[in-house]
Formats: structure tokens, sequence, C-alpha cells
């Protein structure tokens, strides 16, 4: 066996569960994708709502639902109530967690009415929002103004608090850095009640640096002032495929936005947008992009591409031609592109409705997808849950850019996912260390892609059922998850915790960062009134005792063994 041949497996015996799943594309035509689309056309509806209020009848209800969250905040009892948690139902996250935290007994706060875009700000390139937003509603809003978020993260559902608390990023991160590295200023509520605003430079400055990869455990998010850049009707794409092993696709999709000569900041070598597509082990496309006018788009020979007409082929799908008639351009509308990926769920959909890419289908009801992730857990039950935990995989691997060839076959052996999703991000030195920093000393090493300021990383995507899963062959899934996250603390690289996480709390403080959290949970009151990041990551049921236990140890956790 060569050292990029996966392992031979048994195989698996069938279950009832593995029938049940086969055949769930029912369920999910009949009645979530129906629902689905009746909640999309609400949601929207709301924004529409919300868009014909002035800004500063928008900031009136603001400060009143602000008010409220404090009063609630101060109503708690902190010897009878259970620790803060919002009132969202967990089934609704977008992430793979099911936020089983909330099972335990929790003091419900209600952040539902902070979903409005509160001010665009052309002049300070600003743009103020609650926590709600998502990512078509403000795409929707500043797309048109030929304005955009620094970096748009790919999915509709995604909302601007989950992607500062948790994680987000798009392909235009390896210029400005993960969701969280272009917000401005944070509005908080403290665990005692109190509004502040944080900012790099203000006497907030540790809780601004901390905030990001927090889990909402520090105080309660109620605003975001986010960086605006100025933007163009189109996206100018090249598809190139590239053909070898793993560790040449590596090199490819570095040398696609990455000068050799080191010129990373050169807006002439380094394109506005990035995205490679791992196809198998020896077969990818590198994407490139670049803003453009309408007139240009619009000239005579160009192509113009609306990924976004309910028809369409999926995106992965259409880069993939690339392998057959080989490089080429399109122009994509700007909009259309930030969210290529959303009828198809990158490429989860083929596994939810194995042949909703087809084209009969497309026509059919493709202007129904996709179905909404919330809904989809909420009709999965314990036994599908526990069933994809076990054989589907929805994890990324945040890994130095140089070890992305390392990376690529680490996943190969250990898991054999294809299409893999490579996108890159910066990882800036800041004046404090985060959760999430850099290695030390890069600056130093003058590898391809970092500068002065920042390492590049990169996200491998990793989303699929596993080859062996596919063929019929065991695989423990939780195993491999363990195996991976042993792999990124080895390799100083990080998981976002919107997955599945195995890791121990001694191994989730080998990988991450505890200092300055902490620092800021003792400081600013959140010991005792939010659960730990840690906690509220940790995978499987919280009983209200395994809480009360958790918060009497946090002057003892396991991220002091580690140091």
């Amino acid at each position: 066996m060569s050292d990029l041949e996966a392992p031979l497996r048994p195989k698996r015996k069938k279950v009832w569960v593995d029938y049940f799943v086969q055949f769930r594309w029912i369920l999910v035509i009949f009645v979530v994708l129906p629902i689905s689309f009746s909640l999309y056309f609400l949601t929207y509806l709301g924004d529409v709502k919300s868009e014909m209020k002035s800004y500063k009848q928008r900031q009136k209800e603001h400060d009143e639902n602000v008010k409220k969250v404090v009063k609630r905040l101060k109503e708690r009892n902190p010897s009878k109530d259970g620790l803060v948690c919002t009132a969202r139902k967990p089934w609704i996250a977008v992430g793979m967690r099911n936020v089983d935290y909330k099972r335990a007994r929790h003091f419900e706060v209600d952040l539902s009415a902070f979903r409005n875009i509160l001010e665009i700000d052309k002049e300070r390139m600003i743009a103020r929002v609650e926590p709600l937003v998502n990512m078509g509603q403000i795409s929707r809003a500043s797309v048109p103004m030929n304005l955009s978020l620094a970096v748009v993260a790919e999915l509709d559902d995604l909302t601007v608090g989950g992607l500062i608390n948790g994680y987000g990023i798009e392909g235009s991160s390896h210029i400005y850095g993960l969701f969280s590295d272009t917000v401005v200023a944070y509005e908080i509520v403290l665990a005692n009640g109190q509004v502040v605003r944080a900012t790099k430079d203000n006497e907030y400055s540790d809780l601004f640096y901390a905030i990001p990869w927090s889990q909402g455990t520090l105080g309660l998010l109620v605003s975001a002032e986010i960086k605006l850049i100025p933007v163009k009707e189109y996206m100018r794409l090249t598809y190139k495929p590239v053909v070898g092993n793993l560790k040449e696709l590596a090199q490819a999709y570095i040398d696609s936005f990455a000068p050799r000569d080191g010129d990373q900041d050169n807006p002439e070598k380094v394109p506005d947008f990035v995205e490679t597509m791992i196809y198998n082990s020896t077969e990818g496309v590198m994407m490139t992009g670049r803003y453009a006018s309408k007139e240009e788009a619009k000239k005579k020979g160009n192509v113009i591409n609306n990924v976004g007409w309910w028809f369409k082929p999926w995106f992965y799908q259409h880069a993939q031609t690339a392998l057959k008639k080989g490089e080429f351009v399109e122009y994509i509308p700007t909009r259309e592109y930030y969210h290529r990926h959303t009828r198809c769920l990158y490429w989860e959909g083929k596994l939810i409705l194995p042949f909703a890419d087809q084209w009969w289908f497309r026509f059919l009801l493709g202007w129904m997808m996709p179905p909404k992730v919330s809904l989809l857990k909420a009709t999965q039950g314990e036994a599908i849950r526990n069933y994809y935990h076990e054989m589907h995989v929805i994890q990324d691997m945040l890994v130095p850019l140089y070890k992305v060839g390392d990376a690529l076959e680490w996943v190969h052996q250990e898991m054999e996912v294809y299409p893999l999703w490579l996108c890159p991000h910066r990882l800036f030195k800041l004046p404090v260390k985060t959760m999430v920093y850099p290695e030390p000393g890069f600056e130093h090493q003058q590898r391809q892609g970092d500068t002065s300021y920042a390492q590049m990383y990169t996200d491998v995507g990793v989303y699929y059922a596993p080859g062996p899963v596919l063929r019929g062959e065991v695989f423990d899934g939780a195993d491999a998850v363990r195996r991976m996250e042993d792999w990124l603390i080895e390799n100083r690289g990080f998981q976002p915790q919107y997955a599945v996480s195995e890791l121990s709390e001694k191994k989730f403080w080998r990988m991450f960062d505890a200092d300055l959290y902490e620092h800021c949970r003792k400081k600013y009151g959140a010991v005792g009134t939010f659960m730990s990041v840690y906690y509220k990551s940790k995978k499987g049921r919280k009983t209200e005792k395994e809480v009360q236990e958790a918060e009497q140890a946090h002057l003892e956790t396991a991220y002091a063994e580690a140091t």
C-alpha cells in the first residue's frame, strides 16, 4: 500500500438508520423544502419591512430592545437561575453542533428582535448591524450601492453574531482576514447589565480582542460596526484546472494568489477573491476573481453567467467542467457570486437530495432550494443525528499555508472526503495574544503568502460522506475527528467550534490560547453568568449538575495544565 492509499476496511453491516437516511429525501421534498421556502419568504418580507423604516426609527427600536435585555439580565437570581443563554431554540443554529448545553437548566434572554441593519455609513465606510442580520440581508442592501462587507460568508443564512462569536471566512480573507477581523466596534451587554462599546483602542480593547471565537460567553452582542469596501457590479472569474498529486495541487493553489517574490500586498499580483476545489487526489480547479464594471462585463465576446438562477447547474459542478474544457473566464454578478454555494450548500445538497442536481429537478423544484439547515436538524431525531456524527464529516481545518499539502494528504488517508474546499485567510499579528494566533516568529521565515504583519493560513473544508462510508465500509467518525484534532494541535492548526468536536478540555486549551479569554471572563463578570467556551462547545448532553461543577472548577481548568 502506497503512502497515499487509504487503509483497507471491512464491510459494515447496514442497520435501519441507513435505510431511513437513504430515503430521507421524501421528507425533505414534501416537508422540509416547502417549509424552508415559506420561512425564506417570510424572512425576506421582514427584511423589506425593516428597510422601509428610517435609520432613526431602527435605532430607536434598537435602544428599546437593548433596555429589555438589560432588564432581563438584572432579573436573574444567580443562586437560583441557571447560566445565561439566548432564547433561540437549539436546532436553529446553522452549525452542526446541536447546542446540547441548552438541554440543562438555563436562564434565557431573548435576542430575536436584533435583526436590523442600523446604518450604512458611506462616509466612514461602516455598516452597523444587529447580530441576527444574515449575509443575504446585508448583501441585498449594500451591493446595489456598490458597497460590500469586506468578508461576505457564502451561505445566506449565516448571521453576523455567529460569524463574530464563532468563525467566518470568504474568498477575500487572504486580504482582509476572518470575518471578525473586519469588525471595528462591538456593542456588548455585560453580565451585570452594563452596555459597553469595545474598540481596539478604547478602555475595552481587551474585550474587543477577546470576543472573536468566544461563542458569546463574555457578554451578549447586540450590534457591531463592520468595515465596508467599494465593489463593482461583476466578478471576473478565472477557472484554472490543475492535474497532479496532492502536493502539486497544493502548490498550484498557493501560486494562484501568493506571489513567489513575496509581494503579497500588490493588487496587480493578488486577486480580489480566491477559492480552490479539489475533486479527487489528482484533480482540482483554482478560481481567482477580480471585481469588474458592468461596462467591462458586457463587452462583446465576454460571457456573463447568472449563477443565482434556480435552474443553473450547481456551482461546484459548473467549476468542475474546467477539468474537461480547460481554463476559461466568465463574469458573474457580484451578489450572485457571493452566494454561489447557497443553493447546493457547497455539495452537501447532493447527499440530502441525490437527484437535486439533475436538470429536471432544478427546473421544477430548484426554486425551493436550499433546505434550511435548521429544519434539517429539527427533523432528524437522535438516531439520525448520531448516524451523521459517525458517518458524515463537516469540519474545517485551519492550517498554515505551507502545510496545506500535508493537510490534503492527511485527509485523503484518514477520511477520503471529496470534494475539498480551500480558502486562504490571514491570521494577523495583534498587540495581544487572542484565542487563535499565528505561529511565533513566522515573520522571520518569509514563507510564501506571509507578510511582516500576518501569517497566511488556509481553511481546508471537509464536507461530505467519507469514501469508506460511500463504499459501505466500517468508519468511526468520532475517532477520525479525534485524530484530525490531534493533527491540528501538532501542526499549529485550529478547528472552528461550529462543528462537532471531540476535544477534551486539556486539548482544547492546547489548540487555543486561554490567557486573554480567561482574563476577560473574570474582569467582566462572565464567570458564573455565562458558560465557558469549552463547555459550550463540548459534545453531548449537559446536566445542571455538570454545568455547576464546571463553573466551580473554573479556577482549576485544564488550560493551566497545558501551559
